[in-house]
């Protein structure tokens, strides 16, 4: 078992997985040591945390934020150096000091911190989507050449690489194909049409998971699955027809793994994110979670269902843009991140979410990025694009 104390920076602090995360650290003081932690806004939360965690650095994305947390900093007699700005959270990420790195932040905001952290060769935490679905190729050789190891905090994705063999070099040749299972959301049974009338209040309400308001709603309009299919594309190095969705509402099974004789190796557990988390922060070792265990002796029956194209379109988005020119994956993310938002702002309905990201695509002009540069480019152009055809939508 590792005694040596593992520095740990947690991009995205106040957010549902930084939290989370930060539960399970506190767990474990003879194993994990917080150095930095990042919040764009929030800075009661993060100086509640600066309180009872004493990092070395505390950094808002917001100038103004900053500049509060550090008076407020100054008046409580805490130590922690404030910082603000997109540099200073890829300092921080990448500092020499830290061992380890949750990458929490939500979207395309998260792509520079996850690069700083893969070249600078840390034990990555990888819960935020974009740094695959935007980076893609460009992440993923960051990755490899920076030496770092990636860890996947997705409950579906860490259930696919406990279910994997632990030489990746066989994954190929022994895999058949990755079943990853969804709950449906919180409309898996309503009428189509029926989708129109859903407010950002029922968006948000899922039945199984406490989550943020944006993930919530891709899980409601299954983005989410489309996101993680295009992740897993990149995390597992299998091509898009050897990844599969099912919906399985009561989560318990998080996915699966078909090897190449039939047999099917499955992760089971409760739907706590402190679990995968817990796997991310302690692997190769074990360490406690805190969440609750499955009682199989009072579990009620597990259901697969068949997706359902009409009731959520989007999701083929994902097999669609992976055989796309690369960059592609880049503009659908855009456009959902941009259709969320004005759903949630009431702006657009909930069935018009992909609508937009379907227009964005196919206005959009999408050439091959190689650096981050290009992928902030083509991000900034894609949400420009989307947010015009919101405009044809309203």
């Amino acid at each position: 078992m590792t005694s040596s104390l593992t520095r740990l920076t947690v991009l995205g602090s106040t957010g549902s997985v930084g939290t989370s995360t930060l539960d399970v650290a506190a767990r474990h003081p003879d194993r994990f040591k917080i150095f930095a932690l990042t919040a764009a806004k929030q800075v009661d939360l993060m100086l509640q945390q600066c309180a009872q965690f004493a990092p070395e650095f505390a950094v808002m994305a917001d100038e103004a934020a900053g500049r509060e947390l550090a008076q407020k900093i100054k008046a409580n007699g805490l130590y922690p150096q404030v910082l603000w700005g997109s540099n200073a959270i890829q300092m921080v990420a990448s500092h020499e000091r830290t061992d380890a790195v949750m990458a929490a932040i939500v979207g395309a905001a998260g792509l520079g911190p996850c690069l700083a952290a893969a070249r600078a060769g840390k034990r990555l935490l990888l819960a935020n989507k974009e740094a695959l679905v935007v980076g893609a190729d460009v992440f993923m050789e960051a990755v490899k050449s920076g030496g770092a190891r990636l860890l996947p905090i997705d409950s579906e994705h860490s259930a696919i690489f406990q279910s994997l063999p632990e030489d990746a070099s066989t994954w190929d040749s022994r895999v058949d194909k990755i079943i990853l299972t969804a709950s449906g959301g919180p409309f898996r049974t309503w009428e189509p049409a029926k989708l129109r009338d859903v407010t950002p209040e029922q968006a948000c309400a899922h039945p199984n998971w406490v989550m943020g308001r944006k993930i919530s709603v891709d899980s409601a309009t299954m983005m989410n699955k489309a996101l993680e299919v295009i992740e897993a594309r990149y995390l597992f190095g299998l091509p898009p027809e050897r990844i599969e969705v099912v919906v399985h509402p009561q989560s318990i099974i998080h996915s699966m793994v078909q090897y190449r004789d039939a047999s099917i190796v499955a992760q089971l557990g409760t739907p706590d994110m402190r679990v995968p988390i817990a796997y991310g922060l302690g692997w190769p070792d074990r360490v406690e979670s805190g969440a609750s265990t499955l009682n199989f002796a009072t579990l009620s029956a597990m259901t697969f269902e068949p997706l359902d194209p009409v009731r959520f379109p989007g999701l083929q988005l994902a097999w669609d843009s992976l055989r796309a020119a690369p960059g592609t994956t880049a503009v659908l993310n855009a456009a959902n991140e941009i259709g969320v938002a004005a759903f949630l702002d009431k702006q657009i309905r909930f069935d018009q979410i992909h609508q937009l990201n379907l227009a964005t695509l196919e206005a959009a002009t999408i050439s091959k990025p190689s650096t981050l540069d290009d992928l902030l480019a083509l991000d900034a152009a894609a949400r420009a694009t989307a947010q015009a055809q919101i405009k044809r939508l309203v």
